[in-house]
């Protein structure tokens, strides 16, 4: 077995086509079957069904990737550490939860290298995505939360996708609302007090479970609930419509401005910020600065 094998499978398992993965790999179709089928010998297992649809992975198949992947990002990473020789762009991807945090965060990274010397992407979006993006190696880094209610179950998915989740921080349970609303001057805020208004949720989608849920405290029964796509329609309902979220309590008036307040809910409840990666893969030292600058936020 070698890299290059493992390089051709993740690119065959990325594109469903073998005639799109040897455009990709610059090989010939021939030479590509053939490497696979001398690859499925050695290992004893079929990977890969082919039809005329394209390609199917087959459940040795996926296990098999989910170790070849990490095999091949750190071949290029020994690849760019040891081998290139020359200036080479840095890469770096994050998903995220919609945390103001983190993405002023990633702006603070940025600001640190100049034009042309890196590539980087941020992606503010679902649960479930942050952690695809992740599985799947769109993103090196992932930042979402646990708590006492979602942890077993995020922990299980992150298992089954070999992830790991490092925590950052614990925080209490705040309200994040308009500082124009009624109770934006309370220096605590109960739950009974926020019922005649609406709490405002992140839409997840097909995903939508109680575990996915951005907000804590997502099972209690609310008498008016908004769901919303993205952070800016958030805050124009908190401010049209006296609306709430509950969240860490870590906010960026750099980035959202004074307009806005947290102010602690009345509970004992707690969650935990911190980060998912792949296992036994070491971060970037994109990865590695960006993860410094949120522990910042403690």
């Amino acid at each position: 077995m070698t890299l290059t094998q493992l390089q051709y499978a993740v690119t065959i398992a990325k594109t469903k086509s073998m005639n799109q993965a040897a455009n990709e790999l610059f090989v010939s179709q021939p030479a590509l079957s053939g490497a696979m089928k001398e690859l499925e010998e050695e290992l004893g297992t079929q990977l890969f069904i082919r039809n005329n649809r394209g390609i199917v992975i087959t459940t040795e198949g996926e296990e098999f990737l989910s170790y070849a992947r990490q095999m091949v990002e750190l071949g290029n990473l020994v690849e760019e550490r040891f081998v290139n020789k020359s200036i080479t762009r840095k890469k770096f991807s994050v998903s995220m939860q919609h945390y103001t945090f983190a993405v002023e965060a990633f702006i603070e990274l940025a600001k640190k290298f100049s034009i042309g010397e890196y590539e980087l992407a941020v992606h503010e979006t679902k649960t479930h995505e942050v952690i695809e993006n992740v599985k799947n190696y769109r993103s090196e880094i992932g930042v979402l939360y646990i708590n006492s209610f979602n942890e077993k179950a995020i922990r299980k998915i992150l298992e089954e996708a070999e992830l790991e989740f490092i925590p950052l921080y614990d925080c209490g349970i705040c309200v994040y609302l308009s500082s124009s609303h009624p109770l934006a001057d309370r220096e605590k805020i109960t739950m009974e007090e926020l019922a005649e208004y609406p709490c405002l949720s992140f839409e997840q989608g097909d995903r939508n479970s109680f575990y996915f849920a951005e907000e804590v405290l997502s099972t209690l029964e609310y008498k008016q609930i908004i769901k919303a796509d993205d952070r800016a329609t958030m805050l124009n309902l908190m401010t049209g419509l006296n609306g709430y979220t509950l969240c860490s309590g870590i906010i960026c008036e750099n980035l959202n401005g004074s307009f806005h307040v947290s102010v602690p809910l009345d509970t004992e409840d707690t969650m935990t910020i911190g980060y998912i990666k792949r296992k036994n893969i070491p971060l970037s030292l994109l990865g590695r600065e960006y993860i410094e600058i949120l522990k910042r936020y403690k």
